[in-house]
């Protein structure tokens, strides 16, 4: 090729480059687009407005009544709120707590809750992790504060004598798996034997559907009694340290019994910790032991029922980090503590629990339950304890077949 013709070449490839660098500046898209510049117009804030007029919507919408709402904002206002620049005004942090309280109320993924919230997924996606990490900083001490003394173990088993006849006891336990969608690459990992992929939430909860402890984030593969073996809570169950008080005699009663917590057969049995008799070896006294045990037991079964209801995100799989999605169990676990204690009747009204006739036992289901986790107790294959164990556990079964017993009891398990 001559000297001419590669400076006939050299020339087209330069006006070449010249060309698409005009075409590249001026097709360079703005910053935002224009419809989630308008936010103040078209906010979904503007409809919160007009609920305040109407008290029941107003809950419905965010799982909370207005006052309530405020108090909240108060409180996390100072961990989420953002500065103005000078390029543009900052999400305040209103929207900021209405947008993720929409978020764990309906489920809804990011791109489907930008149009009501009138903020880009790729904001929503910092917005909603941060203000659920706020929320459970705010709320964890005073409204999921784990007991340390005697004194506030002895406060748990007075609910639980009181509400479900079962003495000395001082939490029902149990697990539940929260689905997800699963991180690239990670295999059968997260995959449980219900068929989906999850993360397990473990937790104890109080008499009054309150929950006083929450771990989540163990694989979904893992079963509850190797879940619960990996947390805080039962290192410290096995060390003696969990401050429990010593055994004491039940009303009317001169049996020393323990303080203990009560879960399903997924559990194992200990003297601190008792499960239901085997379904496989069962006689009169065992089923009345069942049966007592299963009413104590209902009280975290009924949580969990709540708390899905409420927060439907719950019911979803949700599909984001792994770190987020911690973010967003604990913020509502602690979060139905939070409304439990300051709006109860409209978060959780006497339709939605398990209603006891305290006269004949008779029990209507409220609108969250399976009507058949009273009867129906978990199988799983017998497992080795201890000596000390058993003896706890065929002593509390003496007390509710003898001085303990319930006067409809007999009725329940024919």
């Amino acid at each position: 090729m001559s000297s001419d013709e590669e400076l006939a070449v050299m020339a087209v490839a330069c006006d070449y480059v010249l060309k698409s660098a005009k075409k590249s500046k001026k097709g360079r898209r703005m910053w935002s687009k224009e419809w989630l510049l308008k936010r103040k117009s078209f906010s979904h804030i503007n409809l919160l407005n007009e609920l305040k007029g109407e008290p029941d919507d107003w809950r419905n919408y965010l799982r909370m009544d207005e006052d309530t709402y405020v108090e909240l904002l108060e409180m996390v206002t100072p961990l989420i709120k953002r500065q103005d620049t000078v390029m543009r005004s900052a999400i305040s942090a209103h929207e900021r707590l209405t947008a993720t309280l929409r978020y764990l109320a309906t489920g809804r993924n990011y791109h489907d809750l930008r149009f009501s919230t009138i903020i880009s997924p790729q904001a929503l996606s910092e917005i909603i992790p941060e203000t659920c990490s706020a929320i459970y900083k705010v709320l964890q001490p005073k409204y999921m504060k784990f007991p340390t003394t005697e004194t506030e173990w002895k406060s748990i088993s007075e609910g639980f004598e009181e509400v479900c006849n079962f003495p000395n006891c001082v939490g029902a336990v149990d697990g539940k798996h929260v689905q997800i969608k699963p991180p690239p690459g990670s295999g059968a990992f997260y995959y449980n034997y219900k068929g989906y992929n999850s993360l397990v939430l473990m937790a104890i909860c109080n008499a009054n559907y309150e929950f006083i402890m929450c771990n989540f984030g163990t694989n979904g593969r893992i079963s509850d009694g190797g879940v619960i073996a990996c947390t805080h809570f039962y290192t410290k169950l096995k060390n003696k340290t969990l401050k429990l008080p010593p055994a004491t005699c039940p009303r009317n009663s001169n049996r020393e019994l323990p303080f203990v917590f009560v879960g399903d057969e997924a559990f194992a049995l200990r003297s601190d910790f008792l499960k239901p008799y085997s379904q496989n070896d069962l006689n009169h006294d065992r089923k009345i032991y069942n049966y007592r045990l299963s009413r104590a037991r209902c009280k975290i079964e009924n949580s969990f029922g709540i708390l899905s209801a409420r927060f439907q995100v719950l019911q979803t799989a949700i599909g984001l980090h792994i770190e987020s999605i911690d973010k967003v169990v604990m913020a509502c676990c602690v979060l139905h503590n939070f409304l439990r204690r300051k709006c109860s009747q409209s978060y959780t009204p006497l339709d939605s629990l398990d209603q006891e006739n305290r006269t004949d036992g008779t029990v209507q289901m409220g609108l969250r339950a399976n009507p058949e986790q009273l009867a129906n107790l978990q199988r799983s294959h017998s497992r080795n304890f201890s000596s000390e164990a058993s003896h706890v556990r065929q002593e509390f079964t003496h007390f509710f077949n003898e001085e303990g017993a319930l006067s409809w009891q007999e009725r329940m398990i024919q």
